[in-house]
């Protein structure tokens, strides 16, 4: 037995499929639920209005009238690349090469438990890397991506009358948050006929709700609202007379500089429809295509399309264990969300 009996990518891909049975899905994995196609090219229909046109009137024993396809425009992108290694470091592989001599299966195994945990942070980066698209699209309408000297860019085509700022920042007790919420709702439903029922936004922004003057009147009328307004009524009072349920999301990732940044802006209250919004699109690797049927490194697939690639190294002996993904989000509802900035100016 040696190192590249023991780290493989199918050893990597089942431990990575154990940890993640009962990990608490992200946010965007439910809205932009993933599916794989071949190639790099992403297609998809958007939608300009939700609005349907009644079929019109006709005679008996006479022919239909053509309909003209209007309303739609078809989008199409490439999609981008993500890759990453990582190598078995020296100390680990000379503990693991002096274990496996001795025979001791349980200490092997805890000293391939810790290069596994190493390794399984490259399919953490990978999910992290989706959901940042996923959410960045949600809560701006765009995806802009740069490092490793890539740059992409995606607009998706959010109409403009979507994306509002605040006349006075909800920071502000005295901020009209009802009618910010309750008007952008209306303009959504005029202009497609679809109706917002969830949204999305961080803790902080639910704070201003919690300190608004006027929430804290309409929901605790019979002090006036004297006392303390606690996050779920809050959510219920907005379910209840506006019929949109608010979820919080504070969670967090690194991104290529090294810098913690947000899923969600601090000061952002997306508003979006029920159901699936959109799909998150996996393109086919090279190492999917190309390595798996060559016998050149084993490869094995998670998540969907997400390639883990372990291959020997004979200078110095080691093995290096790659992740790659060619992923990209689309957005046909893009038309049906609302965007505010809380922050006024």
């Amino acid at each position: 037995m040696s190192i590249f009996d023991i780290i493989t990518s199918n050893e990597i891909a089942s431990y990575w499929e154990l940890l993640t049975q009962d990990r608490e899905p992200y946010m965007g994995e439910e809205l932009f639920p993933p599916q794989q196609k071949l190639g790099l090219d992403l297609k998809w229909i958007k939608g300009s209005k939700g609005l349907p046109v009644v079929l019109k009137e006709s005679a008996f024993d006479v022919a239909a009238i053509p309909r003209p396809r209007l309303g739609f425009e078809r989008l199409a992108t490439e999609m981008p690349f993500f890759k990453e290694s990582m190598y078995i470091d020296e100390e680990l592989r000379q503990e693991l090469n002096k274990v496996i001599e001795s025979g001791n299966q349980a200490i092997v195994d805890t000293i391939v438990y810790r290069i596994f945990d190493d390794e399984i942070r490259l399919l953490e980066g990978a999910a992290a890397q989706r959901e940042r698209m996923r959410m960045m699209m949600l809560t701006t309408g765009v995806i802009s991506l740069s490092g490793n000297g890539q740059v992409y860019d995606y607009d998706y085509g959010v109409p403009s009358s979507h994306k509002i700022t605040t006349s006075k920042s909800w920071s502000d007790p005295t901020a009209t948050i009802i009618d910010d919420i309750r008007t952008l709702k209306e303009t959504i439903v005029n202009d497609t006929g679809v109706e917002a029922t969830r949204a999305i936004c961080s803790r902080k922004v639910l704070g201003y709700m919690r300190k608004n003057t006027e929430l804290k009147q309409t929901i605790m009328v019979l002090t006036d609202g004297q006392g303390f307004v606690s996050d779920a009524r809050i959510r219920q009072f907005f379910m209840d007379e506006i019929g949109v349920d608010i979820k919080t999301n504070d969670k967090r990732y690194i991104d290529e500089t090294g810098t913690q940044q947000r899923y969600i802006a601090d000061d952002v209250f997306v508003m979006f429809p029920a159901g699936q919004l959109g799909t998150t699109w996996f393109g086919t690797t090279p190492e999917q295509s190309d390595l798996m049927t060559s016998g050149a490194a084993n490869v094995s697939i998670v998540d969907t399309g997400v390639a883990i690639t372990t291959m020997q190294k004979t200078d110095p002996v080691n093995v290096e264990t790659k992740v790659t993904q060619t992923c990209l989000p689309d957005f046909p509802t893009a038309d049906q969300i609302g965007i505010i900035d809380v922050l006024a100016g």
